[in-house]
This record gives C-alpha cells, sequence and structure tokens, in this order.
C-alpha cells in the first residue's frame, strides 16, 4: 500500500496517518537463495538458522489482514529482524504501533508476548495473554503463506539476486490483487477535500 502512494506526498502523508488509528502486524521470512559466488557474499548471505544462503523479507499488514501495507525485501537472511525494523522505520509516523513476535523484543513501538523468565514458568494468565495475542498475530502468518503460494517465492530463488526485490513486490502486488486489497477510501476523500 505504501510503495503505490509513495510517489504522491501528501497522499503518502495521508496514508501514513490513517495507518496510526490501526496496531499493524509485522513479521518477516527467509527464502532460500543460490549460493553466491564470491566469499564475502556467501558470509554475508549465509543464515545459520536455515543452514543456507537466503533472502530476508519482512511485511507489515493490516490487523484485519486485508491488505498488505509494507513490504522489505531482499536483505540478506542473517540479519535480525528488529534490526530489519528499525533500518525501515522510516517508512512510517513516528506514532505507528505495531504488533510482533518475540523476535522484535526490546522495540518499544511494538507489543511482543510475554516471554519465559529464565529458568521460571509463565503464570496460566500470563499463557492466556499469549494466546490471546497469537490469535490476533497469526494473521500476518496466513498473510505470508498466500505469497508463499507462489512458486518464485516458495522455492529456492534461482533469478539474478539484483531481481529479487521486483519479484517479491510483483508477487504482493498480485495478492493484493486477489484479496481485493485497494488504498483506504479516506485517503481519496481527504485528498479530493485538500
Amino acid at each position: 500500500m505504501l510503495e503505490q502512494v509513495k510517489k504522491n506526498d501528501t497522499d503518502y502523508e495521508t496514508v501514513q496517518e490513517i495507518l496510526t488509528d490501526y496496531e499493524l502486524i509485522i513479521d518477516s521470512y527467509e527464502q532460500v537463495r543460490e549460493r553466491p559466488g564470491h566469499n564475502k557474499e556467501q558470509e554475508k548471505y549465509y543464515s545459520g538458522k536455515a543452514c543456507k544462503h537466503t533472502f530476508k523479507t519482512q511485511m507489515a499488514i493490516l490487523p484485519n489482514s486485508r491488505d498488505i501495507v509494507d513490504v522489505v525485501a531482499g536483505e540478506p537472511g542473517p540479519k535480525h529482524d528488529i534490526t530489519l525494523f528499525r533500518e525501515n522505520r522510516d517508512n512510517f509516523h513516528p506514532k505507528q504501533r505495531f504488533k510482533g513476535d518475540l523476535a522484535y523484543q526490546g522495540e518499544d513501538l511494538i507489543d511482543t508476548p510475554i516471554k519465559k523468565p529464565k529458568n521460571g514458568k509463565l503464570t496460566v494468565e500470563q499463557k492466556q495473554q499469549n494466546k490471546k495475542f497469537s490469535s490476533k498475530r497469526v494473521l500476518v502468518e496466513h498473510r505470508i503463506r498466500s505469497v508463499k503460494i507462489f512458486r518464485v517465492v516458495q522455492e529456492r530463488f534461482r533469478l539474478k539476486p539484483q531481481k529479487y526485490e521486483q519479484v517479491i513486490l510483483t508477487v504482493c502486488g498480485l495478492v493484493r490483487l486477489r484479496i481485493k486489497a485497494l488504498i483506504l477510501p479516506n485517503v481519496i476523500n481527504l485528498s479530493a477535500s485538500g
């Protein structure tokens, strides 16, 4: 959505302002890529978590899962989720709130589930809060799944690495078309009156 209105500054600022009414859900995933030829690039893209060379993509969606708000694609796989978020924080309004998983713990603007204390246990109430929190946050997982239906996102990325971001944004555009996502109606009303 932000990419769609980025060319017009007034619409971009208006959409950012409207989005502050929502608590966006944010998450990221890794996709296996071809092994780079240069040693430094191999080190940069090697993910110990996946034990392969990967690209990382971060996605922010509306709380009702009706639209993909922002996508950051083509980052090195080992880059931590919170680092990726902090590097691209300027895409949103400074007051924007988010929901994320434990990978985003430590960021003031992102609500995360309660982490189990070291050598301790969560209370029954804390477990219930985490379950309620996860039931709302799981929508981003469903939206990532709808993107991963496309084989180019699901399997090893075999095209030129420079094309990765373009391919992911195209797939996200197709998903937005499939779910019938449009620009928020308030943006059109505000731009017409302003």
